[in-house]
C-alpha cells in the first residue's frame, strides 16, 4: 500500500489548511488511518485518528477543537482540516493506515510539510 500526501504549505497563524491522503488501494477502506506530525528536533507525535467508516475519530488533545480528520473511501482519501493555526503546529504531517490493528500504523507516507508564520 502506497499514501501520498499533499495540501501542505505555508500560511499565517489563524489561518486554515487541508492535507489529504491518498492510498493506492481501495482496500484502506476496511482500516483505520491516522495522522502524525514531526517537528524539527521533536519526536514524532499522534494528530488524528479515524475508523473505517468515519463513524469514529480521536485527536490529540493539542489540536482537539481546530482539526478535524475526515475520509472519502470512494476515493481511498483522508483528509485533515486545519484551522485556527498556530505557529507551533508547524511540522512535517505523515498520514498512516492501521491496517494490523491495534495502532500498529504499519504504513506511512512520505510526509507533507506545514508551515505556520507568525
Amino acid at each position: 500500500v502506497q499514501l501520498v500526501e499533499s495540501g501542505g504549505g505555508l500560511v499565517q497563524a489563524g489561518g486554515p489548511l487541508r492535507p489529504s491522503c491518498a492510498a493506492s488501494e481501495r482496500t484502506v477502506s476496511r482500516y483505520a488511518m491516522g495522522w502524525f506530525r514531526q517537528a524539527p528536533g521533536k519526536e514524532r507525535e499522534f494528530v488524528a485518528r479515524i475508523n473505517w467508516s468515519g463513524g469514529s475519530t480521536d485527536y490529540a488533545d493539542s489540536v482537539k477543537g481546530r482539526f478535524t480528520i475526515s475520509r472519502d473511501n470512494a476515493k481511498n482519501t483522508v483528509y485533515l482540516q486545519m484551522t485556527s493555526l498556530k505557529p507551533e503546529d508547524t511540522a512535517v504531517y505523515y498520514c498512516a493506515l492501521d491496517k494490523a490493528g491495534a495502532r500498529a500504523y504499519d504504513y506511512w507516507g512520505q510526509g507533507t510539510q506545514v508551515t505556520v508564520s507568525s
